[in-house]
């Protein structure tokens, strides 16, 4: 049958990625798999904008609502998981269309990346403050001491990549480069079209300043309640994500209500930012303004088309 064709999209949360891979996939006889780290845990719904029921309707999606809060999820079990329902897809004719916002997940899917080590948060998190309080070229002298052959690969503005090399280097002892060298990025098991969405910054924050609000009235706070209620406390990793975190520490005493909310869209946005780092260093995007469906299908149609005439060659 040779390799499956999907098609990937992808950019930073709250740009409108459901509502484009859902008209995509109705437009080529699509289903969809979620790319999201945090979409694949049960009972976490509004802090994570799951697509509802209707859009569920509108589309399949696979790969949400896959294990509960305190279990492990990671890149390589995504991608596992992923191909599995690529291949079942390819034999039943559907195309895979790939949705989501996290990077890693979509790379290691893609692009054959190391799957032996998931991400230490405890770890990234201090590197993500200590970027903060350095800068990223300083952070990119210190990969070269320890990694030169990954700082020469790397741009040294490439916030996204310098940290995950080090965190990489500081868990494992190991440079990233030689995972690279022993693992490899050839092992390319798909034909792949990358779609990524992308917004004038300010008008892309404030949706997302709006998306929070709206988040808040769905219940945000309610559903944290809930969890914890169930036995999740917020020491896990799933509830350190974006809003879980803040309502936690609202309920913890830890700040206020109004704060908790600040901080929450001040997080999102800077998250939304190093999304983007990410997705402007791969050169195979092509970029599309959110909403422009039409030129969304017109791609995917033209690089379907394409494929099947290489084939019959």
């Amino acid at each position: 049958m040779g390799k499956p064709e999907i098609i990937v999209i992808c950019g930073p949360t709250g740009i409108g990625k459901t509502s484009s891979a859902i008209g995509l996939a109705k437009a080529v006889c699509g289903k969809i798999i979620s790319a999201d780290s945090m979409q694949v845990y049960r009972y976490m719904d509004i802090g994570t904008a799951k697509p509802t029921l209707e859009e569920r309707q509108e589309a399949h999606h696979d790969l949400i609502d896959v294990v509960d809060p305190d279990e492990d999820f990671d890149a390589a079990r995504f991608s596992t998981l992923a191909d599995s329902f690529i291949k079942e897809y390819q034999r039943a004719g559907f195309v895979p269309v790939v949705a989501g916002g996290t990077g890693l997940y979509i790379k290691s899917l893609v692009s054959g990346l190391f799957r032996a080590r998931p991400v230490d948060s405890a770890v990234v998190d201090r590197l993500e403050r200590e970027a903060d309080e350095l800068g990223t070229a300083v952070m990119h002298e210190r990969l070269g001491l320890v990694d030169p052959k990954a700082a020469d690969r790397i741009h040294p503005n490439d916030r996204f990549r310098i940290l995950r090399a080090l965190e990489i280097f500081e868990t494992t002892g190991k440079p990233i480069s030689e995972y690279h060298e022993a693992h490899g990025f050839a092992d390319q098991p798909y034909r792949v079209l990358k779609i990524g969405l992308s917004m004038e910054r300010e008008l892309l924050y404030h949706r997302i300043n709006k998306r929070v609000d709206l988040m808040i009235e769905q219940g945000l706070l309610g559903e944290v309640e809930s969890l914890i209620n169930r036995g999740y406390p917020p020491s896990l990793k799933s509830m350190g994500s974006l809003g879980y975190r803040h309502m936690a520490g609202y309920l913890n005493g830890e700040f206020s209500f109004d704060e908790a909310v600040i901080l929450l869209k001040r997080d999102t946005r800077r998250y939304a930012k190093r999304q983007m780092t990410w997705f402007r260093a791969d050169s195979d995007i092509q970029w599309v303004e959110p909403g422009d469906v039409d030129t969304i299908i017109e791609k995917a149609v033209n690089f379907l088309k394409k494929n099947k005439l290489n084939n019959q060659v």
